[in-house]
């Protein structure tokens, strides 16, 4: 076994117990903290596949400024069992369903992916992931996207500071 394996192996047995963690922790703020982690060793997959534009950019964006912004609004939301609402017999029926056409679709995942690691994926270099190859693409290609995508975010940001001024 390589160092790489013994790594993937550690990361993905991180990333699977922080993220039940996640799920099993009753305080919210832990669950925010175990999520962090759980985006850290996602970050490590990232890196393991020589993507390290991603990497850089799930640990600044998820891990730094959107989980910042879980833990403002759990801790502004003064969650107590008290104010917690009784859930209906209907949702949670509901809850059972989705959950497990959720797991339909995992299985169907699976099944596929053992079809494809049976392929052989031939590849130009092993320069895949990295931001060369990526602002390359990303300019030339799908410029027309990116730059959509940059008017709808200033766009979020102009309606954010509209909905937020107080007359």
């Amino acid at each position: 076994m390589s160092a790489t394996q013994i790594l993937f192996w550690i990361l993905s047995v991180v990333a699977l117990f922080s993220a039940i963690m996640v799920l099993l922790s009753k305080n919210p703020v832990h669950s925010v903290l175990w999520l962090i982690a759980v985006f850290f060793s996602i970050s490590g997959h990232y890196i393991l596949l020589n993507a390290q534009f991603l990497a850089i950019v799930n640990m600044i964006v998820y891990a730094g400024a959107i989980m910042v912004l879980f833990l403002f609004v759990v801790m502004l939301m003064n969650l107590n069992k008290e104010t917690e609402p009784q859930k209906n017999l209907w949702l949670k029926l509901a809850g059972v369903v989705s959950g497990g056409c959720l797991l339909m679709i995992l299985v169907s995942l699976i099944r596929q992916a053992s079809e494809v690691t049976n392929k052989q994926v031939l590849l130009k270099d092993g320069n895949i992931g990295l931001i060369k190859n990526l602002g390359k693409a990303l300019f030339s290609d799908y410029v027309v996207p990116f730059e959509i995508s940059s008017v709808l975010f200033l766009s979020a940001m102009i309606g954010a500071v509209v909905i937020g001024k107080k007359n």
